[in-house]
């Protein structure tokens, strides 16, 4: 009777860890000052948002999630603060398989993340560095446009359109720079696709190219070899 109910134990032990699905992403992390609140991990879908997991601050602020990525993409982590609302509840980053340690702030949600053990947010921290650059500029070469719109000074707006125009051209041969230079990483086509996906298609072609063959087998790798594709039949 016993060596039975030991069979049985074993069986259902088995069974337990059969059903048990697979994962190869481990997210932990803390929101430093959240007692309560809920967590969601979410992807984009093919037109909204996919909830992944959700995860409650009940008195702790570490928070722990553990789901299979078929591959390096862009994930999303919302806080629902409950009954107070900041419009700093949404932080993005680049997910790959591994260990991936999140930690920030109730505050400055978004603004103050560390976020470690993914090479691909870490490339892609590094290039909004560089183009954040380029953004500051461009907006103050639209104030100034519309102060010289508002003094018809015709001059000044053609000046500042030309060196707006150069500063783009410069932003985007930027981002064909890295996401080549980076060809082994799948955050090359997503920037390709999420930001200079209206530039020139023998520059996107480059890219497409360029990519190594796992990264052409990824998500982005793929959408964007479908993209370039639909571009040259244009």
């Amino acid at each position: 009777m016993k060596k039975l109910l030991l069979a049985l134990l074993s069986l259902f032990i088995l069974a337990s860890c059969e059903n048990k699905p697979e994962t190869n992403l481990q997210i932990t992390g803390v929101v430093k000052g959240l007692q309560k609140g809920t967590l969601y991990l979410k992807k984009m879908g093919d037109s909204s948002f996919i909830t992944l997991d959700s995860m409650k601050i009940d008195g702790k602020s570490e928070f722990e999630s553990n789901i299979d990525l078929k591959s390096p993409e862009m994930l999303y982590l919302f806080l629902d603060r409950g009954e107070t609302k900041s419009g700093d509840d949404n932080l993005m980053f680049f997910a790959e398989p591994g260990k991936i340690n999140i930690a920030t702030d109730l505050e400055y949600f978004y603004s103050k993340a560390v976020i470690t053990g993914s090479k691909n947010n870490e490339l892609y921290e590094n290039y909004k560095k560089i183009t954040s650059k380029y953004n500051e500029q461009q907006l103050e070469l639209t104030v100034a446009k519309i102060n010289a719109l508002k003094s018809k000074q015709m001059d000044l707006i053609a000046s500042i359109e030309e060196k707006s125009n150069a500063i783009t051209k410069r932003k985007y041969l930027y981002a064909i720079n890295f996401a080549v230079t980076n060809k082994d990483y799948e955050v090359a086509p997503y920037i390709a696709l999420s930001e200079i996906n209206d530039a020139t298609v023998k520059y996107l072609d480059t890219i497409q190219k360029s990519m190594s063959p796992k990264v052409a087998k990824s998500r982005y790798g793929v959408l964007l070899s479908k993209y370039v594709g639909e571009r040259k039949k244009e």
